[in-house]
């Protein structure tokens, strides 16, 4: 049988098998008591004062720019590479994407290219916590006018951390994905994150299809039988209390799955240092990674052969790799309604062309991560 290492496989078994059950047996499948236990102690974990569960990341990122009110006419820095949600989420509302180039080293949003960007109709940038490893929210703030909100894109990043602050916290909003293939997972699911009260209260109306209270304090009231006042127009964004039940058990896993990743991350840095082609992602000294992927930058020059060529010769010998992500500009639907060329954005066409994901997660073997670093040396 020929080995397989797949790229990322979520940690689930037992436990988030039984936690479905309370759901099940209580009929309560929809958003309500586990929904709402997830949500206080991610809130707890991520020290903000607000979580709202969604259906996704997206989702989520769209909630707090309705919340925020955002529309046509307005502009949203987002950076050039990052999956394409990041961006989409901006035109859902009415209003438009500005590009903004990334850093080689980090993945992440270049400050400097935020503030050539800005604009008197910039109401937001997007800060998207790439594979983990937080925005250098500190030079991001000294070019963002304080009239313009940061909101963090921590698809990537639960669990992780800047100079002591959780992601999550480190913005007016943050927005969270339990997709698989993130550290932990309610299969599909979002949070939103926030220490402002009044964006969360406008938040969790919009989830609810704009409902002045929720199903739950509907059902628990007085008078179940009337229908709630409707003064907003809403989405439906709840998140089911089965993931909330799964969500509960995951979360109580986080750290000790980031903590798992962080070694092995530290030893792929040490091992394949030695491999001259392949840059290292940086592992930080002032917070926590959340290793949401581990990903290394092919050097273009002095590789053997073309990124491509070498993902295709690891697929070959059972080990999975991807793309980091894309480059939003590089996009057909972007570069065609935008008029964008691969040159608007040389550092996100690097990284779209260079970037590699090697296999990091916490159903991999010491043996499974041997033979990765030993198949990559042999293509060396």
């Amino acid at each position: 049988m020929k080995r397989v290492i797949y790229i990322s496989q979520p940690s689930t078994g037992e436990e988030e098998w039984q936690a479905t059950r309370e759901p099940l047996m209580s009929g309560w499948l929809t958003q309500g008591p586990k929904v709402a236990q997830f949500e206080q102690a991610f809130a707890v974990r991520h020290g903000v004062k607000h979580a709202l569960a969604t259906t996704s990341c997206t989702t989520g990122l769209h909630l707090i720019l309705a919340a925020m009110g955002i529309g046509p006419g307005d502009e949203v820095i987002v950076p050039a590479f990052t999956w394409v949600a990041t961006a989409n989420v901006v035109l859902y509302c009415g209003a438009t994407p500005v590009l903004a180039d990334v850093e080689r080293g980090t993945y992440n949003i270049d400050p400097a290219d935020v503030a050539r960007r800005l604009s008197p109709r910039t109401k937001a940038v997007i800060a998207v916590h790439l594979f983990g490893l937080c925005v250098d929210m500190d030079a991001l703030r000294r070019v963002v006018p304080g009239h313009v909100a940061i909101i963090e894109d921590a698809a990537c990043a639960a669990g992780a951390s800047y100079k002591g602050v959780s992601a999550g916290g480190l913005a007016a909003a943050a927005a969270f994905s339990f997709h698989p293939r993130k550290s932990i997972t309610t299969g599909e699911g979002g949070m939103v994150t926030t220490n402002d009260s009044q964006l969360a209260d406008t938040a969790n109306k919009l989830r609810n299809h704009g409902a002045a209270i929720s199903e739950e304090q509907r059902h628990k009231g007085p008078r179940p039988y009337l229908l709630a006042e409707f003064n907003l127009l809403g989405f439906n964004y709840r998140m089911t209390d089965l993931q909330g039940a799964v969500g509960v058990v995951q979360l109580a896993k986080l750290d000790r799955f980031i903590a798992e990743r962080d070694k092995w991350a530290a030893w792929y840095i040490d091992e394949l240092s030695s491999v001259p082609w392949l840059r290292m992602p940086i592992r930080p000294t002032d917070g926590t990674h959340a290793w949401q992927a581990f990903v290394v930058f092919v050097d273009a020059e002095g590789a053997p052969s073309p990124r491509n060529d070498i993902m295709e010769q690891l697929q070959r010998a059972g080990i999975s790799t991807r793309p980091g992500t894309h480059a939003v500009h590089l996009l057909g639907y972007y570069r065609e309604r935008f008029g964008l060329t691969p040159e608007d954005y040389p550092g996100a066409r690097d990284c779209d062309a260079c970037t590699m994901a090697i296999p990091l997660h916490n159903r991999m073997s010491a043996d499974d991560y041997r033979y990765v670093v030993d198949t990559l040396k042999k293509i060396a």
